[in-house]
Parts: structure tokens; sequence; C-alpha cells
């Protein structure tokens, strides 16, 4: 219990805007470890930021309590992008130019971590995406390697691969049509590999339909998918679109297996309460036993709630991750993180373990978590990997 109470203190120090240094007991910002994350709390995307930066404090607290990093302590500094690229430029800017961060966590969206790459890359400052699955957040538009910048989770083309492969050898469903939003690199890239793996693998695309970002009425798409008879709706959106498309396909009597992204929250149930036959591809859940101690310390801090993000566990893994690959270099210097991280291999993180792949600078083989949402509630199904 005394434990407990030490950590909370700690990460309270945090959210009122103190830094973890001053709950190790001494050392100043430059004796520390400075570690920056880009989180995007405020804008459309706060539900997914906070709890990654819930999550990442609770690491922080613990670390420092463990005696810090190569016997410094670690000082985790949030910069907020907002949710756009325009705020996490500015942000970014401050923390690795001024704020002299000798590494960037974050963040969970691609187009902005896209953005800041750039800036990571000239200040020689490594970049480690958390839920950015964009291909580019890693690699030149020609498929050049960018050299400082990596990421945790798997990438679109992946998770594309995985619920295509899904539903066509689990689920046995030869007939599909997608639904994307043809303004978001995010959903549209997902829907390129779904179509081209779920082909592959002898399925028939009925019917391939957009939307723009920003609409909420989705009945015209869903009545020309209904006449088309599919087995399977792929729908790569964010989470309040499916809500949505759910809703508005039951009312016309579309009740077919749907399967999507990664994009999921508890709140979907708030819009669709009748959601059912709804599969996510998703990098973990809260079902996995490895995650209830810091679920178990999320709640003692912030409320008993009936589930937090998965954010938080990204947050949380996240900063182990620096963590190892900063010990790994026995040194504070970028450039030596950078080479740590590039060659990390086998890193036992709460929810994988991850080897980074020196060619691509994503996990390797990484696992995916396949959830079903129904009866109020999000249920894990199992772990797959695509077996081509």
């Amino acid at each position: 219990m005394k434990k407990q109470t030490k950590l909370i203190a700690a990460v309270l120090l945090l959210m009122l805007g103190t830094t973890l240094t001053a709950g190790c007991g001494g050392g100043s910002a430059e004796e520390a470890v400075n570690i920056g994350y880009l989180v995007h709390v405020t804008g459309d995307s706060a539900l997914w930021g906070m709890d990654e930066k819930n999550g990442a404090e609770i690491a922080a607290a613990e670390i420092n309590e463990a005696g810090g990093v190569l016997g410094k302590p670690l000082n985790l500094e949030f910069y907020d992008g907002r949710g756009n690229s325009a705020d996490s430029v500015n942000a970014v800017k401050k923390g690795v130019e001024q704020d002299k961060m000798i590494v960037m966590a974050g963040s969970n969206l691609s187009g902005p971590t896209i953005a800041v790459g750039s800036i990571c890359a000239k200040n020689k400052v490594p970049q480690i995406a958390s839920f950015a699955t964009n291909i580019n957040v890693t690699e030149e538009e020609d498929g050049t390697l960018k050299p400082w910048s990596f990421r945790l989770c798997f990438t679109d083309p992946y998770q594309g691969t995985i619920a295509a492969d899904y539903a066509y050898t689990k689920l046995g469903l030869k007939k599909a049509a997608i639904l994307y939003d043809v303004t978001s690199d995010y959903s549209s890239g997902i829907c390129t590999c779904i179509e081209e793996q779920y082909s592959e693998l002898g399925g028939t695309v009925l019917a391939k339909l957009a939307f723009r970002g920003g609409d909420v009425d989705f009945r015209a798409q869903l009545s020309e998918i209904k006449d088309q008879n599919p087995e399977v709706l792929f729908v790569p959106n964010l989470y309040k679109e499916n809500s949505l498309i759910a809703k508005q396909a039951y009312d016309l009597g579309l009740d077919v297996v749907m399967i999507a992204g990664d994009s999921f929250s508890p709140a979907m149930f708030e819009i669709c309460p009748d959601l059912h036959q709804y599969y996510t591809v998703q990098h973990f859940s809260w079902a996995d036993p490895a995650l209830e101690g810091v679920l178990e310390k999320y709640r003692e801090i912030h409320g008993d709630q009936v589930s937090p993000e998965l954010n938080v566990a990204m947050g949380y893994d996240m900063v182990y991750f620096i963590k190892s690959c900063i010990e790994a270099a026995g040194s504070t210097d970028p450039e030596a993180i950078r080479s740590a991280i590039e060659n990390a291999k086998d890193v036992q993180l709460l929810h994988a373990k991850i080897t980074i792949d020196p060619e691509t600078h994503n996990p390797l083989n990484k696992e995916a978590v396949i959830m079903l949402l129904e009866d109020g509630s999000d249920h894990f199904v199992e772990r797959f990997v695509p077996e081509k």
C-alpha cells in the first residue's frame, strides 16, 4: 500500500504540471533524462490522447520510484498536438529545439506524426510513434527509410491484411463490401490493403463505396451495399463514423458482419447500443491478463471506470520501451539511443515482445488482437497473425 501511495502521489504531481523529477528526491531538469511525448489532449482525439498520457505517467512514476534511468531521474514532458499537424509541428519544435528532449514518443495520429518526423530527423532526435499506423511514418513516399523514425504499433497495410485474412480464413466469409473515408489516409490505406489481400485469398469485393470525413448520413451507400447482399462489410474508419454506420445499417435491415481496423472506443455503445457482429483488429485488449496490473493502477488514480481507452497500456509500454533502449545504449546520446532502438530485440513489454525490423523500423511479426463488440461490451476473441 505504501508503494501504491507513492506512485499515486508521483502521478498526481505530473497532473498538476510538476515534472516527475520533483517526485524523485532531487535533481534538476538538466540532470534528468528528458523524454518528450507528443499527445493530443485537446481536439477531436483528446479521448485517446488523455489516456495515453495517463498510462505514460504511471510508467514514469514507477521508473522513478525504482531509481530512474541510468541512475538519473526520468523527466517526462508532454506536448499537445491538439489533433492536427500544424500544432504538432510547433509543439515538437519546442520539445526538441528549446527543451532538448533526447527522444520524442508519440503520437497516436498518423498525419501529425508524419509532419513532425522531419523536425526530429533535423535535430537528430529519435521519434517513436505509438498508434500512428500509416506506412509513411517510417518511410518516405519513394520507400526510402526514415532513419530517425520508428513505431511500436503495426501498420495500416498490416492491419488491413489481418482484417481481410480473418474474414476469409477464420470466419469463412467469401463476399464483401467496403465502406471507407476517401479523405482519410488511414481509412484509404487500410481499404486498399483489405481489397488486395481479400481478392488474393479468393474473396469477392462486391462493392467499394466512399464517404467524406464529417459525413453523418450513410444511408445511400448502405442501401446500395444491401442490394449486393455481402457476407461481410469492411469499415476501416474511425469509431464515431463506424458507430453511425452500424446503427443506420441495422435500421435499413442490413444485419451483416462488420470488421474494422484498430479504431475503437467504449463510447461506440453510446451511439449504437445494439452493436453486434462487429470485429475490430486491435493491438491489445484489457481482457489480456498481462494488462491487469496497469489497469488496476489506472483505476486507483482515476477512478473505477468500466473500461479506459487502450491507449493507457500503449503509453505505459512506450515509456518502458524507451527506458530499455536508453539502458541498452548505456547513454543519453540521441545517436546511441537511435541505434539501440533500431536493434531492439525481444524487448518484453506488457502487451507484446518487441523486435524492431532494421529494414522497416516497424515491429516484426507482431500479433494482433481480435475483439468482438456486442452485448454492450468488447470481448477478447483471440490473438491472430495472418497466414500470408
